[in-house]
């Protein structure tokens, strides 16, 4: 078996792990509320917004690092690309850290704006969960060098996860006057 074939198998274990796991942690932390559970916490309620952002953000990087990678600017595309994971992993933990600290807000909208929200959020929530594993494969394809590979990876995996992180951003503008 090719050398880089076999240094991307030693990845696929965590990549099935965490493909799994963190929507259902995700899932289980999104229902426990700290305040309910006794604990004398604060709720985190500043911290919509400053995810919201941080989805913007990584909109943002996504089309930079795709400009970077077709202008050949490999260095910048891979310096980008991490960075946009980072930022992914952060807006989760901001997102999990409100969720336990603070109740659920319901979308107020009425009519067919209802409609329109619940279409984003639930797509966006699929995605979100559906992307984990592209991204991780996307990953390690280009560290392990499988160039090649990656690029007809990432060509799925970036319109989902452009999706993701812009509807994520649309979901936060249209459910923010009912925080």
């Amino acid at each position: 078996m090719d050398e880089k074939l076999l240094q991307e198998k030693k990845y696929t274990k965590w990549i099935w792990i965490l493909s799994i796991t963190v929507p259902v942690a995700v899932a289980i932390l999104f229902g426990v509320n700290l305040k309910k559970l006794g604990f004398d916490i604060q709720p985190l309620s500043f911290l919509p917004p400053i995810y919201a952002t941080i989805n913007a953000i990584t909109a943002l990087l996504l089309v930079v690092g795709l400009w970077a990678i077709k202008n050949k600017k490999i260095q910048v595309h891979k310096r980008i690309m991490q960075l946009a994971i980072a930022c992914s992993v952060l807006f989760l933990l901001l997102y999990i850290m409100y969720h336990m600290t603070s109740d659920s807000t319901k979308y107020g909208g009425e009519g067919w704006m209802q409609y329109v929200y619940y279409f984003i959020l639930i797509t966006h929530i699929l995605l979100s969960i559906g992307v984990i594993p592209f991204v991780l494969v996307t990953y390690v394809r280009a560290i392990t060098g499988q160039y090649e590979r990656h690029r007809k990876i990432a060509r799925i995996t970036f319109p989902i996860w452009l999706y993701v992180a812009v509807t994520g951003v649309i979901v936060y503008i249209m459910i923010s006057p009912y925080y």
